[in-house]
């Protein structure tokens, strides 16, 4: 089983962008563009978000590989914190910031997304992919926080790692998945 995942690149914006819908900056584009040279997939899966999705276009496009788009791959939601430049949230917030740091599952951001939610979602989305993955190699193009938290999971890390976790932009990860779609394939298999 082959799983790499991708993170965006540069969006020149700096705060927590969670699901608002930015493009990639040119050195974005120029990031991701290097992360992908020499590399080869058979398949590519993507957030919806266009920061992930319009390179995820390009690269399916140019090398003429299958590409599937999957909203359950967009980032975290930060609810409240979503867009406020991350210095604001230390310099208003800055207990809360910590305790999300130290146990997000806990400790959510204002109106932010249920962890479980997160997690659900993209262990739902990643068990697919496997499934995928187990006859082809799958590039799944998607942002720093599903990244840290399916690392987490694959890991069998603390969820309190998740800050610990260096995801820098285009950066590609190598991902075991081994959740439930072995018992999926094996449905799909039988034809039930």
């Amino acid at each position: 089983m082959s799983i790499h995942l991708l993170r965006h690149g540069d969006t020149a914006q700096r705060s927590y962008r969670g699901q608002l819908d930015d493009p990639l900056s040119a050195l974005g584009w120029r990031q991701l563009r290097e992360a992908v040279e020499g590399m080869a997939w058979d398949h590519v899966v993507s957030s919806s978000l266009s920061r992930c999705a319009a390179f995820a276009r390009e690269l399916s496009e140019r090398r003429g590989l299958p590409l599937r788009i999957d909203a359950r791959l967009v980032e975290y939601h930060f609810g409240a914190w979503q867009g406020v430049p991350i210095e604001t949230i230390a310099e208003r917030e800055g207990e809360a910031l910590g305790r999300f740091w130290r146990d997000p599952v806990a400790y959510p951001p204002p109106g932010g997304e249920t962890f479980g939610a997160f997690r659900a979602r993209l262990s739902e989305a990643l068990d697919d992919v496997a499934v995928e993955a187990s006859s082809a190699r799958v590039l799944v193009v998607t942002h720093g926080g599903a990244i840290r938290l399916l690392r987490c999971m694959a890991e069998g890390r603390d969820f309190g790692d998740m800050a610990g976790i260096d995801v820098p932009h285009a950066s590609l990860h190598s991902l075991a998945w081994r959740r439930v779609a072995a018992a999926r394939e094996a449905i799909r298999s039988s034809g039930a």
